[in-house]
């Protein structure tokens, strides 16, 4: 499955002085990561959302699309 067809939220944390990571079309599960650049958390989430869609037994919702 393509994991670019998936939203991948990053911002940057004052509190946790770090980009933090969050996937919107996976609300239930509690999948997140971080990096100290931007750079490092797109890498770090598109490991992330890898895992998840391979993980057995997790129901993978479909990707949102876009609205021009």
């Amino acid at each position: 499955m393509n994991t670019f067809r998936y939203q991948m939220v990053i911002v940057w944390s004052d509190e946790d002085d770090c980009y933090l990571v969050h996937f919107p079309e996976f609300p239930e599960q509690i999948y997140r990561t971080h990096g100290n650049s931007y750079e490092e958390a797109a890498r770090n989430g598109e490991k992330v959302l890898q895992l998840m869609l391979e993980k057995d037994g997790l129901p993978v919702p479909r990707p949102r699309s876009a609205v021009a």
